[in-house]
């Protein structure tokens, strides 16, 4: 090992290796492409960056002015690639290391700066990568190794053609070396492609679960699932605790359920920017959170120092994800907790990941509020504050000489409590399989509050909102009726006064919403918009005309045809028409039209065929025919049927008049 690197390890604490990083540090293995599968935590960033050493380092200990980069390493999200970075820059930092990160959602600009000032390490995401190698960003002719750290995700994610693209622009020379939680097939044909005559490396973590992660799957009601996971986070009490979701609708949910009930919650999803997930998990890392609300895409590559406690608040969908999901805790030898919540239907689920991912959890109930108290006083009598010399204060003296023991204990431990989330009440876990019928809700008192679908209010929103100001649980509330100005909220009657008591004499929650007891069932038919035409029809508008009702809303049966009374004998109706013939096969004898007899005209005899393709001597082209010079008027009558009453008569009129002359105006009578 070089000087420089075991000068950094012993200043960051490193006494011993870890299995990982022993074995690709083996000196036999110096030049070789690696193909390792390790459990995430195990140290393997430290320990790819202690591998590629002597292979970017040469036989020096530092390196020499910064040109073209050595070394890629490859990492599947932002954030791990970030981490990536943080780790080698202490790692190479004795040895002049210059690193650069070329990653998406960064300006692509600094980026290319950076990489012409010159970099010996550059850590990056597929994406990204590829597209400095397309614009000609990065030089990659000096490269020595490229890593591809979590190979697994990577493909999962869709990268597969962006590495392909990468290991094919790199040097064949190079080294490759590919770290993967788990080695899919897809992960063994890339490495029979693009490396050569690669040693495998498995750990013994690979072969047996993570010794330092306590997997418990718990069992809880179908209805408990977000009760349970406030009970488990307040049981262990983690300095950061991680919350899986499969969905963002579902991390918007939870964070909203967590933030109402007093935890410091942040959320990571992957709606969210760049700079606000660096935000919320600064906010963890110094302590202002400690609960992280996440998807697993955006939980990837998180690396949180005191990460104690991992609930899985849905169940992941492959082994995989669940051994990616534990594996954020129980990191560089702490001890951690993966907790899988368990509703009766996903019994069989979760039995079969954990079979697939060869794990061993151990089945319990959820912890109980009576547990989550019972925990609180062992933790505070575990203090060290106990048992530390007894200095009396200016402050501690009066509460002795004002109070009596019994009154500052009992003070202290209200105090305690008051620091913390109060403990739900859990039911009992119904059998797996089934799904727990609702109990009947019970004498309830309906509630008005300010407010409707006018100023987007949702019931989803809204019910932690009645819970936290109120002081009561999901279950205490019945039926939410949200309206346009008004929505309307139904309590049990035994949580009425308990509701009242905890809304004080101002009577409002969140936002100044005011809250007001009715004395009846409010009317929540149709709708509440001004001006708006309820939506349940009237009982006339129902029926329609002429139908009766038997009820409030049903319609009478159809009353069946009566007997005609008796009277004079009806005529009998006329025997139907006979059927109109049909009509001949076109070439058959009697199929053929009768000839149609000519038109006699004033220029002789015209054939109907002839007549038919000839326009009117005044129609033709839309203008009247010129006359030929001392041609006389036509008498003719106009071209139509001859036999028309309507055409004799303009025959005589015309006649009459001489021609075709139109007949002069009269002048109007003065």
């Amino acid at each position: 090992m070089k000087q420089t690197l075991a000068d950094a390890l012993a200043q960051q604490g490193y006494a011993t290796l870890t299995q990982v990083q022993q074995a690709v540090t083996d000196p036999e293995l110096a030049g070789s492409d690696l193909l390792v599968s390790a459990q995430t935590g195990s140290g393997k960033t430290v320990g790819f960056g202690l591998a590629i050493a002597p292979t970017i380092l040469g036989d020096g200990d530092h390196f020499a002015s910064a040109a073209a980069p050595l070394a890629l390493i490859i990492a599947p999200t932002r954030e791990l690639a970030l981490q990536v970075k943080r780790e080698l820059a202490w790692l190479y930092g004795r040895a002049g290391a210059h690193l650069a990160s070329c990653v998406g959602g960064m300006d692509i600009r600094d980026e290319r700066r950076a990489l012409e000032r010159g970099a010996h390490i550059v850590v990056a995401t597929p994406g990204r990568l590829r597209d400095h190698v397309m614009r000609g960003s990065i030089d990659l002719s000096d490269i020595k190794a490229i890593v591809l750290d979590e190979a697994d995700e990577m493909l999962d994610l869709g990268f597969q053609e962006d590495l392909e693209f990468i290991l094919a622009a790199a040097p064949e020379d190079r080294r490759t070396l590919m770290f993967s939680a788990t080695v899919p097939r897809g992960i063994a044909n890339l490495a029979g492609k693009y490396q050569t005559d690669a040693i495998r490396i498995t750990t013994a973590a690979e072969t047996s679960q993570h010794s330092d992660i306590e997997y418990r799957a718990l069992s809880v009601a179908p209805r408990d699932v977000d009760n349970a996971i406030v009970n488990v986070l307040r049981f262990y009490e983690a300095p950061n605790a991680l919350v899986f979701a499969n969905t963002r609708a579902m991390v918007n949910r939870l964070t909203t359920r967590l933030s109402n009930r007093g935890f410091s919650v942040v959320a990571l999803s992957g709606e969210l920017s760049q700079s606000e997930r660096t935000h919320a998990l600064q906010a963890m890392r110094d302590g202002r959170a400690r609960v992280c609300v996440a998807t697993d895409v955006a939980a990837r590559g998180i690396d949180l120092p005191s990460l104690d406690l991992v609930v899985h608040a849905e169940l992941p969908t492959s082994h995989e994800t669940l051994l990616h999901r534990s594996g954020r805790t129980g990191r560089a030898g702490r001890k951690g907790v993966s907790a899988l919540i368990v509703p009766p239907a996903a019994r069989k689920k979760c039995e079969r990941l954990l079979k697939f991912a060869k794990l061993t959890a151990e089945w319990a109930e959820a912890p109980s509020a009576d547990a989550v108290r019972a925990r609180d006083m062992d933790r505070m009598l575990a203090d060290p504050v106990w048992h530390a010399p007894i200095e009396l204060t200016d402050a501690a003296q009066a509460l002795v000489a004002r109070f009596s023991a019994e009154q500052i204990a009992a003070a202290y431990v209200a105090l305690y409590e008051s620091r913390h989330s109060a403990p739900e009440e859990l039911l009992a876990p119904g059998p797996a399989g089934k799904p727990e019928p609702r109990a009947p809700f019970g004498p309830s008192v309906w509630f008005s509050v300010a407010g409707g679908k006018k100023a987007g209010i949702e019931t989803r929103r809204l019910l932690p909102i009645l819970c936290k100001a109120g002081n009561i649980s999901k279950d205490d509330i019945g039926a939410i009726r949200i309206h346009y100005d008004e929505s309307y909220v139904e309590i049990l009657e035994s949580s009425a006064d308990r509701f009242l008591a905890a809304l004080g004499p101002d009577m409002t929650v969140e936002g100044d919403a005011r809250v007001t007891r009715l004395d009846r069932t409010p009317d929540l038919g149709g709708s509440s918009k001004p001006g708006a035409k309820p939506f349940a029809r009237s009982p006339e508008h129902r029926r329609g005309p002429g139908r009766k009702e038997t009820g409030p809303d049903r319609i009478a049966p159809r009353p069946a045809p009566q007997p005609e009374p008796p009277g004079p004998e009806r005529r009998k109706p006329s025997a139907p028409p006979s059927p109109r013939p049909r009509k001949p096969e076109p070439g058959s004898a009697a199929g053929k039209r009768a000839p149609m007899p000519d038109i006699a005209t004033a220029d002789g005899l015209v054939s109907p065929a002839k007549r038919r393709g000839k326009p009117a001597a005044h129609n033709q082209a839309g203008k009247r025919k010129p006359k030929a010079p001392g041609q006389a008027p036509s008498k003719a009558p106009p071209v139509g049927k001859p036999n028309s009453k309507k055409n004799k008569a303009r025959a005589a009129a015309a006649k009459a008049r001489g021609g075709d002359k139109p007949p002069k105006r009269r002048a109007p009578k003065t």
